[in-house]
């Protein structure tokens, strides 16, 4: 009697698709232990991920024997274990910051309509790593491998802002102050020329978690640049929106501020940064 090849191969694409999808439920425990500060009982565990106790239990006992979750002993709450670590350890050292953000910049690109660039701490400081032109870009004179300063671009003042720990932090210190003299020297009204200028500019920016210039870089010329941390905390690249005055938002809470924060912050999420 032969064989119904066509009803075998619909059997076996069904349990193969109950498979994946017993694992996609699985993950929601993982991820709801991922997402909370702390070990949980079951059921609040169950419950975050809208599954009843018992399922949620089997899955937890084969979790356990995976070493991806633990079981205290004592209070018999769960959280995540050590393999679950070594993964996360393992993703984490495979990941590009640049490589991340440049996949995703068209996107970001088209929500915005501005030309839109990276930098990373540099040798000498905020250093442009990529930069894509819109089609009716306004001319700008910045380029690859431009050094960005400290105080009159946006991508500077993220730097000098959040780079207070870790990374060029000790060699920014200098930096700043050279351009706090020549500010000073040259009158410069739109810059800061004092520690207390500057410490309000810092402020400004880590409160709005944006840097921004309105013409004073370039003439005609405004810029935003958020920040982008790793797992540490550390920053490690900023992202940068310029184009024309007339036609960049260049309102705190306008739709471009709001695009580069978001952007920003779920590529920090993804680097492993769990900060506010």
């Amino acid at each position: 009697m032969p064989t119904d090849t066509t009803a075998l191969n619909a059997a076996d694409h069904d349990k193969e698709r109950a498979g994946i999808q017993s694992v996609e439920v699985g993950f929601a425990l993982l991820d709801v232990l991922a997402q909370a500060p702390g070990a949980l009982m079951l059921r609040d565990l169950a419950a975050a991920a809208q599954m009843s106790a018992a399922k949620a239990h089997r899955y937890l006992v084969s979790f356990q024997r995976l070493g991806l979750v633990v079981q205290d002993s004592t209070s018999t709450r769960y959280e995540l274990g050590p393999a679950t670590l070594r993964l996360g350890l393992a993703t984490l050292s495979r990941l590009d910051a640049v490589k991340l953000a440049r996949e995703r910049l068209p996107a970001l690109i088209e929500a915005t309509g501005h030309t839109t660039a990276l930098a990373v701490w540099g040798n000498r400081g905020p250093t442009l790593v990529h930069w894509q032109e819109t089609p009716l870009a306004a001319p700008v004179s910045l380029r690859l491998g431009d050094v960005m300063p400290l105080l009159s671009s946006a991508t500077g003042r993220c730097f000098a802002a959040f780079n207070h720990h870790g990374g060029g932090a000790d060699k920014a210190a200098p930096m700043i102050e050279e351009e706090l003299a020549q500010a000073r020297k040259l009158g410069r009204k739109d810059l800061p020329s004092t520690p207390a200028q500057l410490q309000a500019m810092n402020d400004e920016t880590r409160q709005q978690g944006l840097g921004r210039v309105v013409n004073v870089l370039l003439p005609g010329i405004s810029g935003w640049c958020a920040p982008v941390f790793d797992a540490d905390g550390h920053l490690v690249l900023g992202v940068v929106s310029l184009g024309s005055s007339a036609t960049l938002d260049t309102e705190w809470d306008g739709p471009i501020a709001q695009r580069l924060r978001q952007f920003a912050q779920q590529l920090s999420a993804d680097l492993g940064w769990r900060g506010h």
